[in-house]
């Protein structure tokens, strides 16, 4: 039996699935699983029996597809799922690993940028101590704002902590409820070319794509052979890498993820990702 997948409904009309999200729930259907639908916004909210209302009872086993989920609520869904008869394949503590910094870094430590972090505001001059001298970034334990690169990304000198406190401010005011954990700061390093994203499903790479916010499909292949050592000590089912090369050639990771909540270029074919989630 094919394990059945858990989208976002459409906001506008429950009974389908989140546009955004659409082709992978038709690509479930295709290849012969079921699709139950998740209202995310009232998860959010702090209904999560109200969330899963759509869920068949005794659906049995689910991989979600959709949008990002706070640790705690992912909780929550989980509960909430076991007491209609489902459950999810990546678990909330598996979940918390692969989607938040602090529960990966550790694993991940000589592949990816230095980094420290703090939950919720922090002490900066305490915090920069732990990180050398030199141009660094802000984010929360998911996200940064890249597209807001000089104002709440960039610091252009660790060393100089005004200005590390100045973009951790302009990083922090319009994240507001949405922080997620806490504030990270990173070394920065200097990539060069595309950024991969590469789909682990138990501890094996089963799909490498473009990052979503390349401009075209195509990607060079990673080195893969440390990177895939990390993923099975973090143990988590279902994770993604993205990578980049160095300015000197070597290929660091930028980013670990839960797969669940990682989005797929759009000029993927989903079904490529569904097919190895359905068949796991």
């Amino acid at each position: 039996m094919r394990t059945s997948l858990l989208c976002c409904q459409d906001p506008l009309d429950p009974r389908a699935t989140d546009q955004h999200f659409a082709r992978e729930s038709k690509a479930a259907r295709e290849f012969g699983a079921r699709v139950a639908l998740l209202d995310h916004d009232a998860l959010l909210s702090g209904d999560a029996e109200r969330a899963v209302e759509r869920v068949p009872r005794g659906l049995g086993a689910l991989w979600y597809r959709g949008w990002m989920i706070p640790v705690g609520r992912y909780g929550e869904l989980a509960r909430a799922l076991e007491n209609r008869g489902a459950e999810l394949v990546v678990t909330p503590e598996a979940y918390q690993s692969a989607h938040e910094l602090p529960g990966w870094y550790a694993t991940f430590r000589e592949l990816t940028p230095a980094s420290v972090w703090s939950p919720g505001a922090p002490e900066v001059a305490e915090l920069v101590k732990g990180l050398s001298s030199g141009p660094g970034i802000v984010k929360d334990y998911v996200k940064s704002r890249k597209h807001e690169w000089a104002q709440a990304c960039f610091v252009p000198e660790l060393g100089e902590t005004d200005a590390v406190e100045r973009v951790v401010g302009r990083f922090v005011e319009p994240q507001g409820e949405f922080l997620a954990g806490g504030v990270v700061l990173r070394e920065f390093e200097n990539f060069v070319g595309e950024e991969v994203r590469v789909w682990w499903i138990d501890g094996v790479a089963r799909l490498v794509t473009a990052h979503p916010d390349n401009q075209t499909a195509a990607c060079p292949a990673p080195e893969l052979r440390d990177v895939e050592l990390a993923v099975r000590g973090l143990g988590a089912r279902f994770v993604t890498t993205d990578m980049a090369r160095r300015e000197d050639g070597v290929w660091r990771v930028i980013e670990v993820g839960d797969g669940q909540v990682s989005d797929l270029h759009r000029d993927i074919d989903p079904g490529d990702l569904v097919r190895l989630l359905i068949d796991a």
